[in-house]
């Protein structure tokens, strides 16, 4: 069977559901290919006549709306002992270095950095855990969170449908690429945070001769 007729034998529900699902664990904090999952749905839209682009950016919109107020709940309540736990179960999504580049953008841009941070893979798995544990105002949070929830999920979904529609033809023949470039895209994305978290980290600690000093004192 042609990859396109088994993709269109998908019920339009389940789509809906694993969009919201997965984007709703991940923004509470849990490490899940959210974005990877929304572009996938947003091309299998294009090409699924039963499958509903308004749907789909309304789902994923629920999704990250829900989980990161979730996250920040669960952040606000565990503080930084809960980080220090999915450091443990996570090295590589909350290790030191992670951490420190999310703490530097909240310290940077405040209630922003929800917003801003709905569109980096790292920071969406932070933003609203984080939040909680650095005690933000709930209704600046709620505000940032909701902007960039229905900002993100519905602009990716537009983009990705409108792209689709464009190379419906090509996409039918191979639809499969679409799903490799969405997952090198966001391979790409990692990479470049996982690199800014490094310089974050190396620049938040303090020099040798600051370390020494302290210790004497």
């Amino acid at each position: 069977m042609h990859i396109q007729e088994w993709l269109e034998t998908i019920p339009a529900v389940s789509v809906y559901a694993l969009v919201a699902g997965v984007i709703g664990l991940e923004s509470l904090g849990i490490p899940l290919p959210g974005e990877i999952v929304l572009i996938s749905a947003a091309l299998l839209s294009a090409g699924h006549d039963g499958i509903n682009p308004w749907l789909v950016g309304a789902f994923a919109s629920a999704g990250a709306i829900i989980g990161d107020s979730i996250g920040y709940a669960i952040g606000r309540k565990g503080g930084r002992p809960l980080l220090a736990r999915l450091g443990g179960k996570f090295p590589k999504h909350f290790g030191e270095n992670q951490i420190a580049m999310a703490e530097r953008s909240f310290e940077k841009w405040g209630m922003w950095a929800v917003f801003f941070g709905r569109f980096v893979a790292l920071l969406r798995i932070f933003a609203g855990p984080l939040a909680g544990v650095l005690h933000m105002p709930y209704w600046k949070f709620l505000i940032a969170n909701v902007l960039g929830g229905v900002v993100w999920a519905g602009g990716t979904t537009a983009v990705i449908y409108s792209v689709g529609v464009v190379a419906e033809a090509w996409l039918k023949r191979f639809s499969y690429l679409g799903l490799v470039a969405a997952v090198l895209i966001g391979v790409a994305s990692m990479l470049i945070v996982k690199n800014r978290a490094k310089k974050a980290a190396a620049s938040a600690a303090p020099a040798p001769e600051s370390a020494a000093v302290a210790a004497t004192d």
